[in-house]
C-alpha cells in the first residue's frame, strides 16, 4: 500500500522532466502558477508582454534552483507563439504543458463598448488561446502528449456585465471541448479552469470585492495559490483520464449564490 501511495503522491506533485509554457506568467495568478509548476520540477517558459516582471520572476526561480526562462509573448501574434514554442523545444527538446492564462477585461456594457474594445478582449482571451493550442499541439504530440489548461472564468456560465470578457470566457469553454476531441488521439488532454473571485495584488482594493464576497457561499474570495494547485493537478499524471472538462473554482458562487441569498433573506437558511 505504501508503494501505491508514494506513486499517487508523485503523480500529484512531480513534474520532473517536463516543459511548460505559462502565458500571462509575469505577475498575479499566472506568476503563482508558473512558480508552482517550476517547484514541482517542470522547466517553465514564462511568457508575457511585461518583460521586466517576467525576467525578474525567471531570475528568482533560477536562483532558487528551478528551471525557468522568460520569453516575450503577445498572445495575439502567431510569430510570438512560434518563438515561445521554439524556445521550449530548443531548451528541453519537448513541450508537455500549456497554460493559457493570459487575459484582459473591459467592464464597459454593450451600449458603451466600441467594436475595437470588443475585438481587443476577444483577441487576447479567445484568439490568443486558439493560437497557443494550434502552435503548441504539434510539439506536444511529438513529445508523447501532454496537458493544455485554459483559464476561463465562472463568467463563462452566466451573463455578467462585462460582455466581451464574458463572451470570451464562454468561447474558451467551447474551444476547450473541441480541442479535447481533436487532440485526444495525440494523447493531449485539454481542460478549462473557471475561477470566480480570485484576489491578487491587481484587484485587492477593487470596489466589487465586498459585494462578491457577500454573495459567495463560502464567504471569502479565492487565492491565486488555490487556482495554481488546480493547474498543477491538471498538468500532472493524477488527472490523466480527465479531458474536455470545465472545472469551476469559485466557493460555490456558480452553484446557486442567487438562490442562497433568497433563502437567507426569507429565513429558509
Amino acid at each position: 500500500m505504501s508503494g501505491a501511495m508514494d506513486r499517487l503522491r508523485d503523480a500529484l506533485t512531480d513534474l520532473s522532466g517536463r516543459t511548460a509554457i505559462v502565458t500571462g506568467g509575469a505577475r498575479g495568478q499566472g506568476a503563482v502558477e508558473a512558480e508552482l509548476l517550476a517547484t514541482a520540477g517542470a522547466f517553465v517558459v514564462i511568457c508575457d508582454v511585461l518583460a521586466d516582471e517576467g525576467r525578474a520572476l525567471a531570475d528568482r526561480l533560477t536562483a532558487a534552483g528551478h528551471g525557468a526562462v522568460f520569453q516575450p509573448l503577445d498572445v495575439t501574434r502567431s510569430a510570438d507563439w512560434a518563438q515561445a514554442v521554439d524556445l521550449a523545444r530548443d531548451r528541453t527538446g519537448r513541450l508537455d504543458i500549456l497554460v493559457n492564462n493570459a487575459g484582459i477585461i473591459n467592464r464597459k456594457i454593450i451600449r458603451a463598448m466600441s467594436v475595437e474594445e470588443w475585438r481587443q478582449v476577444m483577441d487576447v482571451n479567445a484568439t490568443g488561446a486558439f493560437l497557443g493550442i494550434k502552435t503548441a499541439a504539434p510539439v506536444m504530440a511529438a513529445s508523447g502528449g501532454g496537458s493544455i489548461i485554459n483559464i476561463s472564468s465562472n463568467s463563462g456560465f452566466s451573463g455578467h456585465y462585462d460582455p466581451a470578457y464574458t463572451a470570451s470566457k464562454w468561447a474558451l469553454r467551447g474551444l476547450t471541448r473541441t480541442a479535447a476531441m481533436e487532440l485526444a488521439e495525440d494523447r493531449i488532454r485539454v481542460n478549462a479552469i473557471c475561477p470566480g473571485l480570485i484576489v491578487t495584488d491587481l484587484n485587492r482594493n477593487s470596489a466589487h470585492l465586498g459585494p462578491m464576497i457577500a454573495m459567495t457561499p463560502m464567504a471569502r474570495p479565492g487565492e491565486a495559490e488555490e487556482v495554481a494547485q488546480l493547474v498543477l493537478f491538471l498538468a500532472s499524471d493524477a488527472s490523466r483520464f480527465i479531458t474536455g472538462e470545465d472545472i469551476v473554482i469559485d466557493g460555490g458562487f456558480t452553484a446557486g449564490a442567487g438562490y442562497r441569498r433568497v433563502a437567507k433573506d426569507t429565513g429558509l437558511l
